[in-house]
């Protein structure tokens, strides 16, 4: 009888099982850090908005806010169109335009419609 794929086995298991116990026998408050950092709504709000027009702030939209955009129109916009997403939990409109994965415009309330001169 082969024991050696059972004793590989049950070490990956083992070893796997206990990853991060030595990581919180060292140092618990590396543990703890990381779930600290996380920025809150109205400060993730902020970021987006400071980073408007700046490529890869869609990438930025979609990790704060991810499965908590509603689309709620599509203008003319970016470069052709922008689709506005509305975030219920914090009554906020980000115009995002995924041609150059950005967002172009943010607004407080629910905006079917940007002004033409904010979304361009």
């Amino acid at each position: 009888m082969k024991v050696t794929p059972i004793l590989a086995s049950l070490a990956i298991a083992g070893f796997v099982t206990v990853w991060d116990a030595p990581l919180k026998v060292i140092n618990p408050s590396l543990v703890q850090a990381s779930a600290a950092e996380e920025p809150s709504p109205a400060q993730k709000i902020s970021l987006i908005t400071k980073n408007k027009g700046q490529i890869g702030g869609g990438d930025q939209l979609r990790r704060f806010f991810y499965g908590d955009l509603d689309p709620i129109g599509i203008q003319v916009g970016g470069a052709g169109h922008v689709v506005n997403l509305y975030n219920k939990a914090n009554d906020v409109t980000f115009s995002y335009c995924s041609h150059y994965d950005v967002v172009v415009a943010v607004k407080k309330g629910k905006i079917a419609k940007f002004e033409p001169n904010e979304v361009k």
